[in-house]
Protein backbone atom coordinates (compact mmCIF):
# COMPACT_ATOMS: atom_id res chain seq x y z
CA UNK A 1 0.00 0.00 0.00
CA UNK A 2 2.59 2.53 0.88
CA UNK A 3 4.22 1.86 -2.09
CA UNK A 4 0.85 2.58 -4.29
CA UNK A 5 0.48 5.89 -2.03
CA UNK A 6 4.16 7.16 -3.14
CA UNK A 7 3.69 6.44 -6.88
CA UNK A 8 0.13 7.92 -6.34
CA UNK A 9 1.20 11.21 -4.70
CA UNK A 10 4.25 11.27 -7.62
CA UNK A 11 1.64 11.24 -10.08
CA UNK A 12 -0.22 14.22 -8.64
CA UNK A 13 2.77 16.27 -8.32
CA UNK A 14 3.24 15.62 -12.50
CA UNK A 15 -0.33 16.14 -13.05
CA UNK A 16 -0.66 19.73 -11.24
CA UNK A 17 1.95 20.46 -13.86
CA UNK A 18 -0.33 19.26 -16.80
CA UNK A 19 -2.84 21.32 -15.16
CA UNK A 20 -1.30 24.32 -15.46
CA UNK A 21 -0.50 23.74 -19.01
CA UNK A 22 -4.58 22.91 -19.63
CA UNK A 23 -5.28 25.81 -18.17
CA UNK A 24 -4.11 27.71 -20.14
CA UNK A 25 -5.63 26.14 -23.44
CA UNK A 26 -9.23 26.79 -21.14
CA UNK A 27 -8.76 30.58 -20.66
CA UNK A 28 -8.05 30.88 -24.69
CA UNK A 29 -11.10 28.41 -25.32
CA UNK A 30 -13.78 30.10 -22.79
CA UNK A 31 -12.99 33.23 -23.96
CA UNK A 32 -12.31 32.81 -27.91
CA UNK A 33 -13.67 28.98 -28.61
CA UNK A 34 -10.32 28.84 -30.34
CA UNK A 35 -8.01 25.51 -29.47
CA UNK A 36 -4.82 27.19 -29.11
CA UNK A 37 -2.15 24.57 -30.37
CA UNK A 38 0.57 26.96 -29.53
CA UNK A 39 -0.08 26.67 -25.92
CA UNK A 40 3.49 24.33 -25.90
CA UNK A 41 5.60 27.21 -27.76
CA UNK A 42 4.36 29.70 -24.70
CA UNK A 43 5.43 26.84 -22.11
CA UNK A 44 8.91 26.38 -23.83
CA UNK A 45 9.70 30.36 -24.30
CA UNK A 46 8.22 31.12 -20.67
CA UNK A 47 10.81 28.43 -19.31
CA UNK A 48 13.63 29.97 -21.15
CA UNK A 49 12.98 33.30 -20.44
CA UNK A 50 13.30 32.56 -16.47
CA UNK A 51 16.17 30.57 -17.24
CA UNK A 52 17.29 34.12 -19.18
CA UNK A 53 16.51 36.19 -16.25
CA UNK A 54 17.93 34.35 -13.59
CA UNK A 55 21.01 33.01 -14.76
CA UNK A 56 22.41 35.69 -17.54
CA UNK A 57 20.69 38.95 -15.46
CA UNK A 58 21.91 37.33 -12.51
CA UNK A 59 18.01 37.88 -10.58
CA UNK A 60 16.71 36.09 -7.59
CA UNK A 61 13.79 32.95 -8.95
CA UNK A 62 10.95 34.48 -7.80
CA UNK A 63 12.05 37.72 -9.71
CA UNK A 64 12.33 35.59 -12.55
CA UNK A 65 9.57 33.95 -12.67
CA UNK A 66 7.42 36.58 -11.79
CA UNK A 67 9.31 38.34 -15.27
CA UNK A 68 8.91 35.22 -17.33
CA UNK A 69 5.10 35.74 -16.55
CA UNK A 70 5.15 38.93 -17.51
CA UNK A 71 7.08 38.31 -20.75
CA UNK A 72 4.94 35.25 -21.28
CA UNK A 73 1.62 37.74 -20.99
CA UNK A 74 3.63 40.17 -23.84
CA UNK A 75 3.86 37.01 -26.16
CA UNK A 76 0.63 35.82 -25.75
CA UNK A 77 -1.15 38.78 -26.19
CA UNK A 78 1.30 39.57 -29.35
CA UNK A 79 0.41 36.52 -31.12
CA UNK A 80 -3.14 37.59 -30.50
CA UNK A 81 -2.78 40.87 -32.08
CA UNK A 82 -0.67 40.41 -35.08
CA UNK A 83 -1.95 36.32 -36.19
CA UNK A 84 -5.46 35.80 -34.39
CA UNK A 85 -6.57 39.47 -34.85
CA UNK A 86 -7.27 39.17 -38.75
CA UNK A 87 -9.05 35.76 -38.44
CA UNK A 88 -11.79 37.23 -36.13
CA UNK A 89 -15.37 36.31 -38.27
CA UNK A 90 -13.07 33.60 -40.25
CA UNK A 91 -13.71 29.77 -39.48
CA UNK A 92 -12.73 28.08 -36.21
CA UNK A 93 -10.40 25.66 -38.10
CA UNK A 94 -8.34 28.69 -39.87
CA UNK A 95 -7.66 30.25 -36.56
CA UNK A 96 -6.28 26.94 -35.01
CA UNK A 97 -4.08 25.97 -38.08
CA UNK A 98 -2.74 29.97 -37.13
CA UNK A 99 -2.09 28.61 -33.41
CA UNK A 100 -0.35 25.50 -35.02
CA UNK A 101 2.17 27.64 -37.12
CA UNK A 102 2.98 29.59 -34.20
CA UNK A 103 3.67 27.20 -32.35
CA UNK A 104 6.52 26.20 -35.15
CA UNK A 105 7.66 29.68 -35.04
CA UNK A 106 7.98 29.69 -31.11
CA UNK A 107 9.72 26.24 -31.71
CA UNK A 108 12.78 27.98 -33.57
CA UNK A 109 12.96 31.14 -31.91
CA UNK A 110 13.58 29.36 -28.96
CA UNK A 111 16.58 27.06 -30.66
CA UNK A 112 17.69 30.13 -32.17
CA UNK A 113 18.63 31.88 -28.89
CA UNK A 114 19.42 29.57 -27.04
CA UNK A 115 20.57 26.11 -28.70
CA UNK A 116 19.32 22.44 -28.36
CA UNK A 117 21.78 22.07 -25.12
CA UNK A 118 20.29 21.08 -21.89
CA UNK A 119 19.98 24.19 -19.30
CA UNK A 120 20.05 24.14 -15.68
CA UNK A 121 17.09 26.40 -14.48
CA UNK A 122 18.00 25.97 -10.74
CA UNK A 123 15.84 25.12 -7.97
CA UNK A 124 14.54 27.01 -5.18
CA UNK A 125 13.52 23.87 -3.16
CA UNK A 126 16.51 22.05 -3.32
CA UNK A 127 16.04 18.10 -2.13
CA UNK A 128 14.08 18.88 0.50
CA UNK A 129 11.51 16.64 1.32
CA UNK A 130 9.23 15.58 3.93
CA UNK A 131 7.53 12.19 5.66
CA UNK A 132 3.88 11.71 5.84
CA UNK A 133 3.74 8.03 7.65
CA UNK A 134 5.85 5.76 4.59
CA UNK A 135 5.40 8.53 1.95
CA UNK A 136 7.89 11.02 0.97
CA UNK A 137 6.69 13.93 -0.70
CA UNK A 138 9.22 16.28 -2.33
CA UNK A 139 8.87 20.17 -1.17
CA UNK A 140 9.20 20.43 -5.10
CA UNK A 141 6.07 19.42 -5.49
CA UNK A 142 3.95 20.61 -2.86
CA UNK A 143 4.80 24.01 -4.33
CA UNK A 144 4.06 22.63 -7.92
CA UNK A 145 0.32 21.34 -6.21
CA UNK A 146 0.06 24.57 -4.42
CA UNK A 147 0.66 26.80 -7.63
CA UNK A 148 -1.72 24.70 -9.59
CA UNK A 149 -4.37 24.94 -6.48
CA UNK A 150 -3.78 28.55 -6.55
CA UNK A 151 -4.03 28.91 -10.23
CA UNK A 152 -7.36 27.27 -9.72
CA UNK A 153 -8.27 29.27 -7.51
CA UNK A 154 -7.75 32.68 -9.02
CA UNK A 155 -9.37 30.95 -11.91
CA UNK A 156 -12.32 30.81 -10.32
CA UNK A 157 -12.80 34.09 -8.93
CA UNK A 158 -11.93 35.31 -11.53
CA UNK A 159 -14.84 34.17 -14.25
CA UNK A 160 -16.95 34.24 -11.67
CA UNK A 161 -17.09 37.58 -9.66
CA UNK A 162 -14.91 40.12 -11.63
CA UNK A 163 -16.86 42.38 -14.81
CA UNK A 164 -13.85 41.30 -16.89
CA UNK A 165 -14.39 37.75 -15.84
CA UNK A 166 -18.07 38.02 -16.69
CA UNK A 167 -17.39 39.42 -20.28
CA UNK A 168 -14.81 36.99 -21.37
CA UNK A 169 -17.49 34.46 -20.32
CA UNK A 170 -20.35 36.85 -22.39
CA UNK A 171 -17.82 37.60 -25.08
CA UNK A 172 -17.37 33.75 -25.78
CA UNK A 173 -21.49 32.88 -25.87
CA UNK A 174 -22.04 36.08 -28.19
CA UNK A 175 -19.57 38.03 -29.17
CA UNK A 176 -22.48 40.90 -31.14
CA UNK A 177 -24.25 40.64 -27.81
CA UNK A 178 -21.57 41.53 -25.91
CA UNK A 179 -20.73 44.77 -28.71
CA UNK A 180 -24.24 45.52 -28.08
CA UNK A 181 -23.88 46.00 -24.03
CA UNK A 182 -20.37 47.99 -24.73
CA UNK A 183 -17.94 44.93 -24.26
CA UNK A 184 -14.88 45.17 -26.78
CA UNK A 185 -14.43 41.67 -28.35
CA UNK A 186 -10.77 42.52 -29.29
CA UNK A 187 -9.78 43.61 -25.06
CA UNK A 188 -11.40 40.21 -24.52
CA UNK A 189 -9.42 38.41 -26.77
CA UNK A 190 -6.23 40.01 -25.70
CA UNK A 191 -6.43 39.53 -22.11
CA UNK A 192 -7.33 35.95 -22.45
CA UNK A 193 -3.96 35.38 -24.78
CA UNK A 194 -1.92 37.56 -22.21
CA UNK A 195 -3.50 35.39 -19.59
CA UNK A 196 -2.09 32.54 -21.50
CA UNK A 197 0.84 33.30 -22.14
CA UNK A 198 1.72 33.78 -18.36
CA UNK A 199 0.15 30.81 -17.25
CA UNK A 200 2.09 28.81 -19.74
CA UNK A 201 5.84 30.78 -18.26
CA UNK A 202 5.01 29.38 -15.12
CA UNK A 203 3.83 26.04 -15.79
CA UNK A 204 7.21 26.05 -18.28
CA UNK A 205 8.93 26.65 -15.27
CA UNK A 206 7.46 24.29 -12.68
CA UNK A 207 8.38 21.69 -15.53
CA UNK A 208 12.30 22.59 -15.93
CA UNK A 209 13.01 23.47 -12.42
CA UNK A 210 15.40 21.35 -10.35
CA UNK A 211 15.46 17.39 -12.02
CA UNK A 212 13.54 18.22 -14.71
CA UNK A 213 15.91 20.27 -16.57
CA UNK A 214 15.47 22.94 -19.37
CA UNK A 215 15.37 21.77 -23.18
CA UNK A 216 13.32 22.21 -26.12
CA UNK A 217 11.71 19.40 -25.70
CA UNK A 218 9.44 20.52 -22.55
CA UNK A 219 7.00 22.29 -24.98
CA UNK A 220 5.75 18.90 -26.14
CA UNK A 221 4.56 18.41 -22.81
CA UNK A 222 1.31 20.18 -24.39
CA UNK A 223 0.40 16.97 -26.31
CA UNK A 224 0.33 15.27 -22.89
CA UNK A 225 -1.59 17.99 -21.07
CA UNK A 226 -4.26 17.96 -23.71
CA UNK A 227 -6.17 15.11 -22.96
CA UNK A 228 -6.76 16.65 -19.90
CA UNK A 229 -8.73 19.55 -21.21
CA UNK A 230 -11.00 17.11 -22.54
CA UNK A 231 -11.10 15.03 -19.95
CA UNK A 232 -12.05 17.98 -17.95
CA UNK A 233 -14.12 19.91 -20.38
CA UNK A 234 -12.83 22.49 -22.89
CA UNK A 235 -14.65 25.30 -20.98
CA UNK A 236 -13.90 24.16 -17.63
CA UNK A 237 -11.07 25.41 -15.51
CA UNK A 238 -12.08 22.85 -12.62
CA UNK A 239 -12.22 20.31 -15.18
CA UNK A 240 -8.68 21.37 -16.24
CA UNK A 241 -7.39 21.11 -13.06
CA UNK A 242 -8.76 17.30 -12.39
CA UNK A 243 -8.03 16.12 -15.94
CA UNK A 244 -4.68 17.21 -15.12
CA UNK A 245 -4.48 15.16 -11.77
CA UNK A 246 -5.91 12.24 -13.81
CA UNK A 247 -3.59 12.47 -16.53
CA UNK A 248 -0.85 12.72 -14.07
CA UNK A 249 -2.19 9.43 -11.82
CA UNK A 250 -2.86 7.28 -14.81
CA UNK A 251 0.80 7.60 -16.14
CA UNK A 252 2.77 6.98 -12.88
CA UNK A 253 0.57 4.46 -11.76
CA UNK A 254 0.36 2.30 -15.50
CA UNK A 255 4.44 3.05 -15.52
CA UNK A 256 4.82 1.49 -11.99
CA UNK A 257 2.82 -1.36 -12.42
CA UNK A 258 2.47 -2.35 -16.03
CA UNK A 259 5.84 -1.96 -17.23
CA UNK A 260 6.03 -6.00 -17.35
CA UNK A 261 3.48 -6.29 -19.28
CA UNK A 262 5.87 -6.80 -22.72
CA UNK A 263 2.46 -7.08 -24.88
CA UNK A 264 1.50 -3.14 -24.37
CA UNK A 265 4.88 -2.31 -25.74
CA UNK A 266 7.33 0.37 -24.29
CA UNK A 267 6.33 3.10 -22.87
CA UNK A 268 3.02 2.53 -23.11
CA UNK A 269 2.60 4.84 -19.88
CA UNK A 270 2.79 7.65 -22.71
CA UNK A 271 0.05 6.14 -24.43
CA UNK A 272 -2.39 5.72 -21.17
CA UNK A 273 -3.99 9.46 -20.78
CA UNK A 274 -4.91 9.29 -24.41
CA UNK A 275 -6.50 5.97 -23.68
CA UNK A 276 -8.26 7.29 -20.55
CA UNK A 277 -9.54 10.23 -22.78
CA UNK A 278 -11.71 7.77 -25.17
CA UNK A 279 -12.86 5.99 -22.52
CA UNK A 280 -14.56 9.10 -20.74
CA UNK A 281 -15.53 10.54 -23.76
CA UNK A 282 -17.62 7.13 -24.91
CA UNK A 283 -19.57 8.19 -21.83
CA UNK A 284 -19.18 11.96 -21.45
CA UNK A 285 -18.58 13.37 -24.70
CA UNK A 286 -18.32 16.47 -23.46
CA UNK A 287 -15.91 15.78 -20.87
CA UNK A 288 -16.41 15.48 -16.77
CA UNK A 289 -17.46 19.65 -16.26
CA UNK A 290 -17.75 20.71 -19.79
CA UNK A 291 -20.71 22.55 -20.87
CA UNK A 292 -23.38 20.53 -22.73
CA UNK A 293 -24.70 22.38 -25.81
CA UNK A 294 -27.86 21.84 -26.63
CA UNK A 295 -29.15 23.02 -30.49
CA UNK A 296 -32.67 22.82 -31.36
CA UNK A 297 -33.81 21.83 -34.41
Amino acid sequence: MSDFLQVTVQGIAAGSKYALVALGFVVIFKATGVINFAQGGFVLFGAYLAYNVGTTWGLPFVFAVVLAMVGGAIIGATVERVALRPMIGQPPFAAIMITIGVLFVLEQIVTSIWGFDTLNLGDPWGNDRIAAGDVTIAVRNLWSVGLAGAALLAFFLFFRYSNTGVAMRATALDPEAALAQGISPGRVYTLAWAVSGAVAALAGVTLASGSGQLSPGIGYVALAAFPAIILGGLDSPAGAVLGGLLIGVSQALTARYLADWSWLGTNFHTVMPYVLMVLILLVRPYGLFGTREVQRV
